[in-house]
């Protein structure tokens, strides 16, 4: 079941149950929201949310890329990535939580055909401010669903302020062996679906107030679960990735941990440019800077030669059109390669810069901070100028 039969299974199940698909937007939220990229489909959905009518009504469905930097350090292991696409449904003021995990828990087992016994659900269990979340729980315990009660990681919230509520997540098992444990026992446990019973909304000086309507927020990951629908172990093995894996290492010789990052890293920039952001110092366009100088620190590490000139062309065409934009592929690699050479220009600099007496010695935390704060140069490139003596 390839990706995009996935979408179209997810998609039509929810439109059989009265839910209207909605275009996904762009990475850039809407104006006002306080997060720099879209990180779930609700940013776009806020107002409504928030007790607005929406125009196709209560009940919504689509399929929205994202962009996550929280968990930059994880990419490269089996199941982040920081661009992805989410699968979203709402219920803006229409049904309640229980209703949602059940149609879930149903698409999962009946529609895609998941062992019943593979998965394991986390809920909300409670503080002084809001209690137990006994009716997602009680859902779980009815459907033979095993789970674990937790408080930090089954609380949602779109960012410091804004709506916010319990959740109540859905792992699948991983591993080659039986379940065992718990999915903060186990990493084994994968987090595939999150549905958010969005109820409050935080203000500044961390207070909750109700929301002028109960909703249901949910997100599944779609890369995580075509891998698991797939038989794979990493995400970086499903067929969102298929040319990556037979263009990238023929061309550049990396170790496998090199690929992924290298994978993730230029297809998130050409998504990023493809919906208009530039390579800047603040910003978004920082984001994306940052993301292409690591790119550029891991291709030039073993050999200054490699460029991303020689990126294939079907890479940049086949993750525009994954994505569903219309930018331009001309343009995507002219950004590409002002901004490797500009990072080109950063080196000079940079060994100019280190070959300065003062900078001979160990380098410690504040020799790293002074060189990005003044000069501009990232610890990892730093650790990797000082490597070539």
């Amino acid at each position: 079941m390839n990706t995009d039969h996935i979408v179209r299974t997810f998609v039509e199940y929810f439109e059989e149950r009265g839910h209207r698909r909605i275009t996904g937007s762009t990475l850039l939220p809407p104006p006002g929201n306080p997060v720099l990229f879209t990180t779930s489909g609700m940013h776009p959905l806020t107002p409504y949310l928030e007790g607005h009518p929406h125009p196709l009504g209560r009940r919504l469905v689509n399929v929205q890329r994202c962009l996550r930097t929280t968990d930059l350090e994880e990419v490269g292991d089996n199941t982040h990535l920081t661009v992805f696409e989410m699968l979203g449904t709402w219920s803006l003021g229409d049904y309640e939580g229980p209703l949602s995990l059940d149609w879930g828990y149903r698409l999962l087992t009946e529609g895609l055909g998941i062992n019943p016994g593979l998965l394991h659900a986390t809920v909300f269990g409670g503080d002084d401010r809001t209690g137990l979340d006994t009716a997602s729980l009680e859902l779980w315990q009815e459907r033979g669903v095993p789970v674990e009660l937790t408080v930090e990681d089954n609380w949602w919230s779109s960012g410091p302020t804004g709506p916010c509520g319990p959740d109540s997540e859905i792992f699948l098992w991983t591993g080659s062996t039986p379940p065992e444990s718990t999915p903060t026992g186990d990493d084994r446990w994968v987090e595939v679906w999150n549905h958010v019973m969005m109820r409050y909304r935080r203000l500044t000086d961390g207070s909750l107030v109700p929301l002028p309507q109960r909703n249901v927020d949910t997100g599944l990951g779609l890369e995580r679960l075509a891998l698991l629908l797939q038989g794979h172990t990493s995400v970086f093995e499903c067929d969102v990735f298929e040319p990556w894996r037979r263009l990238l290492p023929a061309l550049w010789q990396l170790d496998e941990l090199s690929l992924r990052l290298t994978y993730d890293h230029l297809r998130s920039a050409i998504v990023v440019i493809g919906d208009g952001v530039r390579p800047a110092n603040t910003g978004r366009g920082y984001v994306l800077r940052r993301l292409l100088r690591r790119v550029l620190t891991i291709l030039q590490r073993d050999d200054p030669r490699r460029s991303l000139g020689d990126l294939p062309d079907e890479l940049v065409e086949h993750t525009l059109d994954h994505f569903r934009q219309e930018g331009d592929p001309d343009v995507v690699r002219q950004v590409l390669l002002e901004e490797e050479r500009r990072f080109g220009r950063l080196l000079q600099r940079g060994r100019q810069i280190l070959a300065r007496p003062r900078l001979q010695g160990p380098l410690g935390d504040d020799d790293l901070h002074y060189l990005h704060d003044t000069h501009g140069l990232p610890r990892d490139l730093v650790l990797n100028l000082r490597s070539e003596g």
